[in-house]
């Protein structure tokens, strides 16, 4: 079975009257694709309207479309999951954490505090156990006074079947006893996920100009890039952000072809690289979808860490 058919036997959304989920800022829904696939049933709340809709082509389980504030009311839950919006934490963006509007743990701990959840688990970048690793100590203390025990480790995705390399930091508050997923000790290299895509140029490719060709040469060797920044074939991918992906930068993802030319990633192939099943349909204009892909949660790595939640519930 290649890779693209076990994305699409393994992420199919079931329902099996199972605890409700709440996902919020549940963008276009990658972490609750991995919940619905091992049975869990969903409801996202997310603002963006094409991720929203996104959500509500793909899922069994309805999205709200709305701007979340610590004073929304949620349905009652058994599990709460999310992905706080991590800008104020990742390096692209200023690391600026309370002082940034955009934070969303407090609405995400009065969600915890309002719903008393079983067990809760949210995902975020890794610069929140570093530079901000003081702000992680009060968002933990915050949870542990809500009478959970909570721990978190930071996880690869590439570790889970993605063939991206992508480290997020997962913290999770239960009861006692719950264990996280087991690595796996295979790792799917970008052409093995890509397969004959990797190899053609349909007529919506974007291929690089010589300016641009001229100027990500002079990008790289500024950063002292050692090898291309295209994408290797035999090797996971790294890790795709909306910048990488919608963003004409020297830092694009892009494929070489054998005639030598070099075009942008398609929908598609992103979409591979974070492994969305290929029947999951992306609303929006190209570069509404870039943005949601750049900031899902890879559903495969969701599906794992949905089989932990299971496990423990």
């Amino acid at each position: 079975m290649s890779y693209a058919e076990q994305l699409n036997y393994l992420l199919k959304p079931t329902s099996f009257r199972s605890p409700l989920i709440v996902d919020l800022f549940a963008g276009c829904g990658g972490l609750s694709l991995g919940f619905e696939a091992q049975g869990f049933t969903t409801h996202g709340f997310e603002m963006e309207a094409d991720a929203c809709a996104t959500y509500q082509q793909n899922l069994k389980g309805n999205c709200t479309q709305i701007l979340l504030t610590s004073e929304t009311e949620l349905p009652p839950a058994t599990v709460v999951i999310g992905g706080p919006p991590c800008q104020p934490f990742s390096v692209g963006g200023n690391q600026k954490g309370l002082q940034d509007s955009r934070d969303g743990f407090p609405i995400f701990i009065n969600a915890v505090k309002q719903l008393c959840p079983q067990i809760w688990l949210f995902e975020n970048v890794r610069g929140l156990l570093y530079k901000n690793r003081c702000y992680l100590e009060e968002i933990v203390q915050s949870l542990q006074n809500l009478g959970y025990i909570v721990e978190w480790k930071l996880l690869n995705a590439v570790n889970f079947g993605v063939p991206q390399n992508r480290e997020r930091l997962i913290v999770v508050g239960h009861q006692g006893n719950f264990k996280f997923p087991e690595l796996l000790t295979k790792k799917i290299p970008a052409g093995e996920a890509l397969e004959e895509l990797a190899k053609q140029a349909p007529p919506e490719s974007k291929f690089l100009t010589p300016n641009m060709d001229a100027y990500i040469a002079k990008y790289e060797k500024a950063s002292f890039c050692k090898n291309p920044r295209d994408l290797h074939l035999d090797k996971p991918a790294r890790t795709l952000t909306c910048r990488n992906l919608a963003g004409a930068t020297g830092d694009m993802h892009r494929i070489k072809l054998a005639d030598g030319r070099r075009r942008r990633l398609l929908i598609r192939e992103a979409a591979r690289l974070q492994s969305f099943p290929d029947w999951f349909k992306f609303v929006g204009s190209e570069t509404s979808c870039f943005n949601q892909l750049g900031n899902a949660v890879p559903p495969l790595f969701a599906f794992h860490l949905a089989a932990s939640v299971r496990d423990y519930l």
